[in-house]
C-alpha cells in the first residue's frame, strides 16, 4: 500500500521535485514473489493505482545500504533493520511519526500500523486512510528537504 501510494504521490507532485526519487518495498517477513492481498489491490485500484504485477521481496542487507530512507511500519521492523544493518539507524524511520509531532516522542504509544493481512476489509480500510495520510505528510518533506541547501 505504501509503496503504490507514495509513487502515486510523488508522481503527483514531479513538477515540485529538483531530482526524482525512487520508491521500494521490501518485507522483514516477506515471502518472495508474493502477489499483493485482493484487499490491497482493490483499494488501490480505487486510487487508481496498478500493482497487479508486484511481487513481494525480503528486506536484504544491500537494500538497507543502498536506501537513503525507510520506511517501517512497525517498531519491531526498525529494530530489525538497525539489528541487521547499524549504520541504517539514521535513515530508519517509523511512516507514523516521520514528519509528525510525534516523532519526536520516543515513547509515543501507537506509533504501529499494524499488517492487515487476513484480517476484515474494514481492518484493510483503517490501515489504508492512515498510511495514505502518512505518505501525503512524507511526500510534502521530500519535497521540502529537495529545496533545503
Amino acid at each position: 500500500m505504501a509503496q503504490g501510494l507514495l509513487q502515486q504521490a510523488l508522481k503527483r507532485q514531479e513538477h515540485r521535485l529538483s531530482e526524482p526519487v525512487e520508491v521500494a518495498s521490501a518485507g522483514i517477513f516477506a515471502i518472495e514473489g508474493m502477489p499483493p492481498s485482493r484487499e490491497t489491490t482493490r483499494l488501490l485500484q480505487q486510487e487508481g493505482i496498478d500493482i497487479s504485477s508486484h511481487m513481494a521481496q525480503a528486506v536484504t542487507d544491500r537494500l538497507i545500504q543502498e536506501a537513503d530512507l525507510i520506511f517501517v511500519m512497525e517498531r519491531f521492523h526498525a529494530e530489525e533493520i538497525i539489528r541487521r544493518v547499524p549504520e541504517a539507524k539514521p535513515k530508519a524511520h517509523l511512516l507514523k511519526t516521520f514528519g509528525s509531532p510525534m516523532a519526536s516522542d520516543p515513547d509515543a504509544l501507537d506509533v504501529n500500523i499494524p499488517d492487515p493481512i487476513g484480517k476484515p476489509p474494514e481492518v484493510y480500510e483503517r490501515c489504508f486512510n492512515l498510511i495514505r495520510a502518512c505518505v501525503e505528510r512524507i511526500t510534502n518533506a521530500l519535497i521540502a528537504s529537495q529545496r533545503e541547501p
